[in-house]
């Protein structure tokens, strides 16, 4: 059975954005979508409508400003492995708060994926 998966990963320590892209080339994924995000923590810190106090100021008070998330839509479960294992290493287990968070979908239809967006 042919199964598609969309890899998606919310990093929170930016400065692994680009290395993590460049094991993607190494390992045959060759297409991936990056965006811009922010945590629910770090808007409800700016949000003058929701009062933050006491313990929630401090839970929050170290929110990165921006995230990055990574999309990338992966036809082999093998490659998905990969995948994860190169983020494992460049990142960590992600197991600590604040660190970022990695999930994975299996997709049931998907339209413009080509051979070459991974291998």
């Amino acid at each position: 059975m042919f199964i598609i998966f969309v890899l998606v990963l919310v990093l929170n320590k930016v400065e692994f954005t680009e290395r993590i892209l460049e094991r993607f080339l190494q390992i045959g994924i060759s297409g991936a979508t990056i965006i811009d995000t922010t945590g629910m923590g770090r808007t409800l810190m700016y949000n003058d409508n929701i009062p933050i106090f006491g313990g929630l100021n401090r839970i929050f008070q170290n929110c990165r400003p921006i995230n990055k998330t990574i999309f990338s839509v992966i036809n082999d479960k093998d490659m998905l492995q990969k995948a994860i294992r190169v983020i494992k290493e460049e990142v960590g287990d992600l197991d600590k708060p604040g660190e970022g968070i990695l999930f994975t979908l299996p997709i049931d239809y998907v339209m413009g994926l080509t051979q070459n967006n991974n291998k």
